[in-house]
């Protein structure tokens, strides 16, 4: 048979049963994505004689005889096709795994149906932007320029990036062929606690094909966190990269090795294993009672777990002030309990690694990671290798949100590697990525607060119970956060916090997404709007008489962190434009119920304990600049920055500037592009390092480091910068002192009291982020935290029923926002340079996430009267709420 496959024929046959997406990818079209190969996410979209499908579930024999374009084909001989160019002029992506998807939808529409975009893509999720810049990009709106030299930072610059993510060229984890590759599938535990007696591999050793079955008996006798940090000692020490005790259904229980999927999973589905199948508990209130099962018995403080005899991992009881007092001096006291979900990052790319032996029998694993440096680290002491024996190397990552700052996959392919010398691969599917990899934790928050008739916030007390499942990655971390920010952004005299995390058996949650601070910020703010409520105060006034000012301490019950403080303010100026949105008027339809409502958040730039960067920028040889930075990019747009920063230093273009980045060969040490640092931890080491070269380069022109003027784009004092190459500088930044930044959110919604359907008739966004380095860029990141904030508070949620079992585990079950599920958000940034940050800028990846749930809680109870407390604020509970 022959299938064309962009204007050339290829005629090998496909397997049966084959889907049109694997084939594809097979023949050298790495444009064509996996996000869910099940129809829901669009990022196989490709054409057939001219008609746009999801490749993943259309089966490749059917493609015989016909035209099949990808994103590869797209373009002409004249060069990029004008929907290409559209998107690249828009920059209508952040990581770009949909975008080749996106494209290919977008190049099919006709005028009519570019009029109705929400439901013309409906079938192409996005899970960074938001869609407002996707909207730009389909109705030809251009918006990146190209900066003169020496005015880059402040400009639209494009992502450097953007010419191969329109053109599907740009290389994430699996865009590479490894000749003689294996593929790893795992067997996974369907019990939630559990003993592994025996496990018998003989039927799945004979399956042709198999390499390798890996069980616990295996695996290295050395335990570890899947959670990644420069500090090590953030997270308990509780793991195997296989265990005979499962913890959660599905877990790791046997890994099988085989020349191709299909092998691999027939091994899988025959092995033998004989469990004793132990009690499990799933609710976190009752696995702290006297006589719960324990999930991690025979552990404790040597491992991290400050209470394992109570399934407790980490706690915190402190205070400030005496809060009984505080509230018998109150004249309005307040109380309530606030539940969040579990919510999936639901990155498109889900996790994977590829590994292979170098020649010099050095192992080397190509992942989908946030964190290269600390997973070469843990690697290395899994299997006793010097780190200068392993190499991590990380693409381009499609999409992370926090998801990739675990090891999830890395430690299982290199030990697959090791016992079998070959490449291996290993892909979670979607399922996996609901059922195996981490969530958010989920919260159950009780807050009471009390306050003045003048306004005065008199007393707060937080009661917190944190649910990190089967494994404490992050938890112990995540539980402090979101109780410090939270509350340290409001003068307050008696605090009273009292949080503990806890082990269950269920699918274990880890870093995500505003680390916490969504969760207890969703609870704080709509206490503190009630409040407000009861003094018959306005919420905006409410907050400008209590938030911290300059110059005022950021404490909170647990200790004063020395290193963080107020290094610009711009909050007045985000609360000014709450109040501004609130003196506007929308049409709403007839009948429908009305309310507004805002919140507000602070968070710091970075971790506390270290977060390190290193950079080199090298002037090569013909004039250009080298960049050598570790932090990875998965639509973060820290690669943008750090271009922009490099190029104005040296008083040159962006496109002058060559970035390599995320390799552990070729840059110095990153801690990881989490927490919000790259740009105010890795930007600062790139401006240190730019000006070291800046200061050289005057140097060997015998100028001043303060003669910058004499420095061009090509020439330094009229000599050519090419006769000066090569020389290298380095910068460093330890990521401390740290600042803070702010944002502030506002609604007004729209309800149908006979259905309980919500409509955000308006948003309004307002970030404190220092210095703009890149406004259509930061933009971008503010809309899209946005958009993920707006669904994780209308929509999603991953259950886990009784029996610990996952029951949403595909994006049509869990709801994941499409493009008519998301408003246009006004953004507004407020005027201000920071003290700490490179050229005043701060940070704002994680940030803009946090307000906006407990902003649409007090919209949703200004229009009902009610106030609902638990998440989603889904159709059905809405109209539960407003029931008699």
């Amino acid at each position: 048979m022959t299938i064309e496959i962009n204007g050339t024929p290829h005629d090998r046959t496909p397997r049966p049963g084959q889907c049109l997406r694997t084939y594809l990818r097979e023949e050298g079209c790495f444009g064509v994505k996996k996000g869910c190969d099940a129809g829901d996410c669009g990022a196989c979209t490709v054409h057939v004689d001219g008609k746009p499908v999801h490749s993943c579930v259309y089966p490749a024999f059917r493609a015989q005889g016909r035209s099949v374009t990808t994103i590869e084909g797209l373009a002409g001989p004249s060069g990029l096709h004008p929907m290409q160019q559209s998107f690249l002029d828009a920059q209508g992506f952040q990581c770009g795994f949909c975008t080749a998807g996106m494209i290919m939808t977008a190049a099919s529409l006709t005028e009519e149906q570019r009029g109705d975009l929400p439901r013309s893509l409906k079938g192409n999720l996005c899970r960074c932007t938001g869609y407002r810049a996707i909207t730009d990009a389909v109705n030809g709106r251009q918006s990146a320029v190209c900066p003169a030299a020496g005015a880059a930072v402040g400009s639209n610059l494009g992502a450097p990036a953007g010419p191969q993510v329109v053109t599907g060229t740009a290389r994430y984890t699996f865009d590479l062929d490894v000749p003689g590759m294996l593929h790893l599938k795992v067997l996974r535990s369907p019990h939630a606690h559990a003993r592994i007696l025996s496990i018998d591999t003989s039927d799945a050793l004979a399956v042709p094909g198999v390499e390798a079955v890996l069980t616990h008996k295996d695996a290295p006798d050395r335990l570890f966190s899947t959670a990644q940090h420069e500090n090590e000692a953030e997270d308990p020490y509780d793991t195997r990269v296989l265990d005979e005790i499962l913890r959660f259904i599905g877990q790791r229980v046997a890994a099988v090795v085989a020349t191709s999927e299909a092998a691999a999973e027939e091994g899988v589905r025959r092995l033998r294993v004989d469990y004793e199948v132990l009690p499990a508990v799933i609710d976190p209130a009752l696995a702290m009672q006297p006589g719960a099962p324990l999930v991690h018995a025979g552990k404790g403080i040597a491992e991290g777990i400050v209470r394992a005899d109570a399934n407790v991992v980490g706690e915190l009881h402190a205070g400030i002030g005496d809060v009984e007092a505080g509230f018998a001096a109150s004249d309005a006291v307040y109380e309530a309990t606030f539940r969040t979900p579990r919510v999936q990052h639901a990155s498109l790319e889900t996790h994977g690694a590829v590994g292979w032996l170098d020649d010099d029998d050095r192992l080397v694993i190509r992942s989908s990671t946030q964190t290269p440096f600390l997973t070469r680290r843990a690697v290395s002491r899994l299997f006793g290798l010097s780190q200068d024996r392993v190499r991590v190397v990380a693409g381009r990552v499609g999409g992370g949100f926090g998801g990739k700052q675990e090891m999830l996959v890395e430690d299982l392919v290199a030990m697959a590697v090791l016992r079998t010398g070959r490449p291996v691969k290993w892909e979670y599917t979607r399922s996996e990525q609901f059922t195996a990899a981490t969530t958010r934790h989920p919260f159950v928050i009780t807050v009471k607060a009390g306050a003045r008739v003048d306004g005065t916030i008199n007393a707060l007390q937080l009661t917190v119970l944190v649910n990190t499942g089967a494994y404490g990655n992050h938890g112990p971390s995540v539980m402090h956060h979101g109780c410090h920010e939270t509350v340290a952004v409001y003068k307050c005299a008696n605090i009273r916090t009292d949080a503990v995390t806890v082990y269950t058996n269920t699918v274990p949650a880890g870093a995500f997404r505003g680390y916490g601070l969504g969760q207890v910020t969703f609870a704080v703010e709509q206490v503190l709007d009630e409040l407000a409520r009861m003094i018959d105060m306005d919420p905006v006034t409410f907050r400008e008489i209590n938030v911290v000012r300059p110059g005022d301490d950021l404490t909170a019950p647990g200790g004063h962190v020395p290193d963080l403080g107020i290094a610009s303010y711009g909050l007045d100026q985000c609360l000014e434009r709450m109040r501004a949105a609130s003196l506007t008027t929308d049409d709403a339809p007839d009948g429908w119920l009305v309310g507004e409502g805002m919140a507000i958040a602070m968070i710091a730039a970075g971790p506390p304990g270290g977060h390190f960067a290193d950079a080199t920028v090298t002037l090569l040889p013909d004039g250009r600049y080298e960049l050598a930075v570790g932090t990875a990019e998965f639509g973060n747009g820290s690669t943008t920055v750090h271009a922009q920063i490099v190029a104005d230093e040296l008083r040159t273009t962006p496109d002058r500037v060559v970035i390599r980045q995320s390799d552990t060969d070729v840059v110095r040490h990153d801690t990881g592009a989490f927490a919000s640092t790259g740009v105010v931890v890795a930007g600062q080491a790139v401006l240190r390092a730019a000006r070291a070269l800046r200061a050289r380069i005057l140097a060997a022109a015998e100028r001043s480091p303060s003669d910058i003027g004499c420095l061009t784009a090509d020439s330094v004092a009229g000599i050519s910068l090419a006769g000066l190459g090569p020389l290298t500088e380095s910068g460093h930044f330890d990521g401390t002192p740290r600042s803070v930044a702010f944002n502030a959110q506002w609604f007004r919604v729209a309800v149908d009291p006979d259905t309980g359907e919500l409509r955000i008739l308006r948003s309004v966004h307002s970030a404190d982020a220092g210095t703009v380095m890149n406004p259509l860029q930061l933009r971008g990141q503010i809309e899209g935290g946005v958009a993920q904030a707006i669904g994780a508070t209308l929509a999603e949620h991953v259950d886990v029923d009784s029996s610990g079992q996952v029951t949403t585990a595909a994006f049509r079950q869990y709801h994941l926002p499409t493009f008519a599920d998301i408003p246009v958000t006004e953004v507004h940034f407020a005027q201000t340079t920071d003290a700490i940050g490179p050229l005043g800028a701060k940070s704002m990846s994680e940030s803009p996430y946090n307000p906006v749930s407990p902003a649409l809680g007090n919209a949703l109870r200004d229009a009902l009267g009610v106030r609902m407390t638990d998440l989603p604020y889904t159709a059905d509970r809405i109209w539960q709420a407003l029931q008699p």
